[in-house]
C-alpha cells in the first residue's frame, strides 16, 4: 500500500514537473529563437519539449492509474471492514440509526476513502513537490524572483484555500448531516408511501423531505461559493506574482544579471506553477469533506456491539453437537431499564421441536435472539456443552440459523436470494431446498425459472410464497439448529397450517424452535413453551 502510494505520488510529481519544464522550456526556445541563433543551438530546446510534451501525458496517466489503484484499495479494505463491524453490531446495534442514514455512511461516506487518496493525499504532495521545484528553476535565474514566486504559492496553496476551508467548516458539517437526513427521508417515503397515503401523511412527508433538501442545497451554494472564491483569489495572487516577478527581473535585465530568454521563463514560470499547485486548492475542499464523511464511519467503526466478542475463539472450541441448555437467562435489550426474560430454563437437544407461544411482547422474539447472540444476557447458556459467549461467529453461524418473519427478500432473482445461504450450492441442491419449502412446483412453472426476478421486497410473491423462499433459504443453509420467528404471520389460517406443517415434515433431523401464535398444530411438537411476561409459565398453553 505504501509502496503503490509513493509511486502514484511520484508520477503525479513527474506529470507537473513535465508541466513546468515544457512551459520554461516552450519560453526559453520562443525567446532565443527570436534573436536567429544557429539552429543547432536550439536541438537541445526543440528535443526537451518533445520529450516533456508527450512524458506530462505519460506520467498523467500513469498517476491516474496508480491513484485509484490505491483509493480501490483502501476503499475495499475499508468496506469489508465496515460491513464486519455491521454485523457484529445487527441488529440492535443499530437501533439508534436511521435505515438511510446508515445506507448513506455504507455509500457516499466510505467512497469518501477514495476521495482521500486520489483527490487529497495524493494530489497535495506531488503539488508541493511541483512548487519546490519550480522555486527551484527560478531560484537558479534570479534568487530574489524565487522568494516572490514561493510567496505567491504558499498564499494562493495554502492560505487562501485554507482559510476559507475553515470558515465553511460548519456549512461542510451541515452538509453532511442533510445528506444522511435526506436519504433517511426519501427512504421511508419510498418504503412508506402506500401507509402514509392511507393515513393522509404523504403531503407532510413530502414537505419534510423538500425541507431537508432546501437546506442542502443552501449548503451546497455556500461550499461552492468559498471554491468560487479560493479560485478567484488564486487567479488574483498569480497575477500579482507574475507583476511582482516582473518587478524584480527587469531591472537585473539592465544590469546584466538576466538575459532576455531567461526573463521570459521569469515571466511564464508563475502560469505554471500556479497550474501545478492548483491541486492543492481542490485538495483543501475536498479535505474537509473528506473528514467530516470519514468521522461519520468512524461513529461506526467506534461503536460497541450489544453482545461482546467471544472470549475464547479457538478452532477446538466448535461443539460436538448441537445440543442447547439454557439455565436462569435473563435478558434485555440495550437501553431498556429491565429485562425482557426472567429466569428461563431450556433444554433443545439433537432433533427436537419446541414451540414458544405466548402473547405479543412475552419475549419469544428475545430469546431467539438470545439464542443467536444478538442480544445481551445473564445465565448460563451452552452450545454443544461449551458456553455460547465462547463459541467462535463462524461455528454459531454454521450451527443455529434463523428463519424470520420479515426476512428480507432482495431486488433479485430467486436464485441470487437463495444463494446468500450457500453462494456454492449446486442446481441440484437449489431446487431440492425448494422442493422441501414447497416452491419448486412453483418455480418450474414460471418462464424464467431461478431466474424470476422476485421485485423490491418480494412483492412480486404472494405472501405465502415469500415466507416459503425465507424458508427454503434457512433449510439451504443446512444448520443442525433452525430457529423460525413467526413463520405463519400475515397468512391467512388455512396458508398457515398449510406452512407450519411443511415446516415441521421438512426439518427432518434438525432440532427446531418455532415461535407461533397459533393455537392448531401445537399438537405436532415435542413441547410447548408458553411464556409471559418474560417467565415462562409451566403447564400453560
Amino acid at each position: 500500500m505504501k509502496a503503490r502510494l509513493a509511486a502514484a505520488i511520484a508520477a503525479g510529481f513527474l506529470a507537473l514537473g513535465s508541466g513546468i519544464g515544457l512551459t520554461a522550456v516552450a519560453a526559453w526556445l520562443i525567446a532565443r529563437a527570436a534573436a536567429h541563433p544557429p539552429v543547432l543551438e536550439l536541438m537541445v530546446a526543440v528535443v526537451a519539449v518533445r520529450a516533456f510534451g508527450i512524458s506530462k501525458g505519460v506520467f498523467r496517466y500513469a498517476e491516474r492509474l496508480l491513484a485509484h489503484e490505491v483509493a480501490f484499495v483502501a476503499l475495499a479494505r475499508l468496506r469489508l471492514q465496515l460491513y464486519h463491524r455491521l454485523v457484529r453490531l445487527a441488529p440492535a446495534g443499530l437501533a439508534g440509526w436511521r435505515q438511510g442514514d446508515v445506507l448513506t455512511r455504507l455509500a457516499d461516506d466510505v467512497s469518501g476513502v477514495q476521495d482521500r487518496y486520489a483527490r487529497v493525499r495524493i494530489p497535495s504532495a506531488s503539488a508541493a513537490l511541483a512548487g519546490v521545484l519550480a522555486t527551484a528553476i527560478a531560484g537558479a535565474l534570479l534568487p530574489l524572483a524565487a522568494v516572490v514566486l514561493a510567496c505567491g504559492l504558499v498564499v494562493a496553496g495554502l492560505v487562501v484555500p485554507h482559510t476559507l476551508v475553515a470558515l465553511s467548516a460548519w456549512s461542510d458539517r451541515r452538509l453532511q448531516g442533510d445528506r444522511a437526513d435526506l436519504a433517511s427521508r426519501t427512504v421511508e417515503s419510498l418504503d412508506m408511501a402506500d401507509e402514509l397515503t392511507v393515513l393522509g401523511g404523504l403531503p407532510d412527508h413530502v414537505a419534510r423531505v423538500r425541507r431537508v433538501a432546501g437546506r442542502l442545497a443552501k449548503a451546497e451554494y455556500r461550499l461552492a461559493w468559498g471554491q468560487g472564491a479560493a479560485a478567484g483569489l488564486g487567479m488574483l495572487t498569480l497575477g500579482l506574482t507574475t507583476s511582482l516577478i516582473l518587478v524584480v527581473a527587469i531591472p537585473a535585465v539592465g544590469k546584466g544579471r538576466l538575459d532576455g530568454p531567461a526573463l521570459a521563463v521569469l515571466a511564464l514560470l508563475p502560469l505554471a506553477s500556479f497550474d501545478a499547485i492548483s491541486g492543492l486548492t481542490a485538495a483543501a475542499h475536498e479535505r474537509a469533506r473528506v473528514a467530516a464523511s470519514l468521522d461519520r464511519v468512524d461513529e461506526v467503526m467506534a461503536a460497541e456491539p450489544p453482545v461482546p466478542e467471544p472470549r475464547v475463539s479457538a478452532p477446538k472450541l466448535r461443539p460436538v453437537n448441537s445440543t442447547i441448555t439454557v439455565r436462569a437467562l435473563a435478558a434485555r435489550w440495550p437501553g431498556m431499564d429491565q429485562d425482557v426474560l426472567h429466569a428461563i430454563d431450556l433444554d433443545l437437544s439433537p432433533g427436537k421441536r419446541i414451540a414458544l407461544v405466548g402473547p405479543s411482547g412475552a419475549g419469544k422474539s428475545t430469546l431467539l435472539a438470545v439464542l443467536l447472540r444478538f442480544c445481551p444476557y445473564t445465565g448460563d447458556i451452552r452450545l454443544g456443552g461449551v458456553p455460547l459467549m465462547e463459541v467462535p461467529e463462524q461455528t454459531l453461524r454454521a450451527t443455529v440459523g434463523l428463519a424470520a418473519a420479515d426476512a428480507h427478500i432482495f431486488d433479485s432473482t430467486i436464485e441470487a436470494n437463495l444463494r446468500l445461504a450457500r453462494p456454492a450450492a449446486a442446481p441440484g441442491e437449489l431446487s431440492q431446498a425448494l422442493a422441501r419449502a414447497g416452491l419448486w412446483e412453483w418455480v418450474k412453472t414460471l418462464p424464467r425459472g431461478l431466474q424470476t426476478p422476485v421485485g423490491e421486497h418480494g412483492h412480486r410473491l404472494s405472501g405465502g410464497q415469500r415466507q416459503r423462499l425465507a424458508l427454503a433459504r434457512a433449510l439451504l443453509a443446512d444448520v443442525p439448529v433452525l430457529l423460525c420467528d413467526e413463520p405463519d404471520a400475515h397468512l391467512d389460517p388455512i396458508l398457515a397450517d398449510h406452512l407450519l406443517r411443511d415446516l415441521l415434515t421438512v426439518a427432518e433431523d434438525r432440532s427446531l424452535v418455532v415461535v407461533t401464535h397459533r393455537p392448531s398444530g401445537l399438537e405436532a411438537f415435542d413441547e410447548v413453551v408458553t411464556l409471559d411476561r418474560g417467565r415462562r409459565i409451566i403447564g400453560g398453553i
